[in-house]
């Protein structure tokens, strides 16, 4: 196996089910530098100067079941001061990959499913999953859209009530008593 990306995701890490052995596979994947800026691009940050997953990978019934857990380090921009920030991620993954609807699921398929899980099995695309691009998504969904140092207190400017604001003219009309005709 080795990790090659596709058009679809700057990082791919493709793993056969059936080239999961009965005891299980444990996987550790280091993105490169060229995978982390075209990453940092896709989900709109300064740099990513570190990503890993780890991954615990096992046969369940026609699928597979994943767990495990992407790190990385994100640079971005603070939304209240607007300085560079550096902030530590750690999200765990559980995944179960399973046979796509197309394609007739086998008895041992539907009872190793745990309907008490969180998220919906993701399909196994001709008997693969991409480790990577399932790490990708955990990364995008967990980076901050709207960072903040720590300590960092957004001060609306003060405002001189003295002065005129904009509808300063319709106040001044509303004041005035209304006259007859």
């Amino acid at each position: 196996m080795s990790a090659k990306a596709t058009a679809k995701t700057p990082w791919s890490f493709p793993v056969r089910r059936d080239d999961v052995p009965d005891t299980g596979l444990h996987l550790d994947l280091v993105a490169d530098e060229a995978t982390r800026t075209a990453l940092a691009a896709v989900a709109g940050v300064r740099g990513l100067p570190s990503l890993t997953a780890t991954f615990d990978v096992a046969r369940q019934g026609g699928g597979l079941k994943v767990t495990g857990e992407v790190a990385a380090t994100v640079e971005q921009t603070c939304v209240v001061t607007l300085e560079p920030m550096t902030s530590e991620l750690r999200e765990p993954i559980e995944l179960a990959f399973v046979l796509p609807r197309a394609d007739e699921p086998t008895d041992e398929t539907e009872e190793a499913l745990d309907p008490g899980a969180e998220d919906e099995p993701e399909p196994l695309v001709d008997g693969i999953a991409d480790l990577a691009a399932a790490a990708t998504e955990f990364l995008l969904l967990a980076i901050d859209p709207y960072p903040r140092k720590p300590g960092a207190v957004f001060e609306p400017p003060k405002v001189d009530d003295s002065g005129a604001h904009p509808f300063a003219a319709l106040a001044a009309l509303k004041k005035t008593p209304e006259s007859k005709e």
